[in-house]
């Protein structure tokens, strides 16, 4: 087997890493602060900081016009998102927690993109299967509870556009997926992993973002 590069992230790279790639802007940063102090325990569950001008990015690549958000949390994500969005673009957030949320709101107050994201607290299977049947999201990020990623790509596929993308983090769960005798979680994600890549619906890549990140593209 042929292991490829072998460059080890180091903190020093990392920061380099970043330094080479668009910069959180004020608001961004704000809210990653803020998520970091208000819920410590919880703060891992916010992307990690080169995915959102990686996801700005995808929103731009497909021309994104209608993308869905499952799992928002503190809405770091869909603020990166919604900034890429065209004025008349919108961005359904699907998420249960109405305190987590809060915070989103205010930051997407504060960057004038508040009128483009569309946020649904409600069981995000709920939101999905209410949605038109028919082909029309661009661009989906998923990023929710591990145990429901099959049941939400399931919705989500059918519904994507021909050429729309669909983007699903923490693929690697802190690399649980090698462990062959993983339960809860990491034995969901690893579930997961096959289940996409047996999709004949949709060309998939894992990339070693992050703590994984799989882009997958409607045939």
């Amino acid at each position: 087997m042929t292991k490829g590069n072998e460059t080890t992230i180091t903190n020093e790279l990392y920061a380099y890493m970043l330094a080479h790639n668009p910069p959180l802007d004020p608001v961004q940063r704000e809210l990653v602060d803020t998520t970091y102090a208000q819920f410590p325990d919880h703060a891992g569950m916010v992307s990690a900081e080169e995915q959102a001008p990686l996801l700005a990015f995808l929103v731009r690549l497909v021309g994104a016009r209608h993308v869905v958000e499952v799992g928002t949390f503190t809405g770091f994500s869909a603020l990166a998102m919604a900034q890429a969005l065209p004025a008349d673009g919108t961005l359904i957030a699907c998420d249960i927690s109405a305190e987590w949320t809060a915070y989103g709101r205010a930051a997407w107050e504060k960057a004038g993109v508040a009128d483009r994201i569309d946020l649904r607290i409600a069981p995000a299977l709920d939101t999905l299967r209410a949605m038109p049947a028919e082909p029309h999201i661009d661009l989906a990020y998923l990023d929710a509870d591990k145990g429901g990623y099959i049941a939400y790509w399931e919705e989500l596929v059918p519904r994507m556009r021909q050429g729309g993308v669909i983007a699903t983090d923490n693929v690697l769960f802190h690399g649980g997926v090698t462990d062959p005798e993983a339960t809860g979680p990491a034995a969901a994600i690893k579930e997961f992993n096959d289940h996409v890549s047996g999709d004949v619906r949709m060309d998939s890549v894992l990339l070693t973002v992050a703590d994984g990140l799989t882009l997958s593209r409607k045939r």
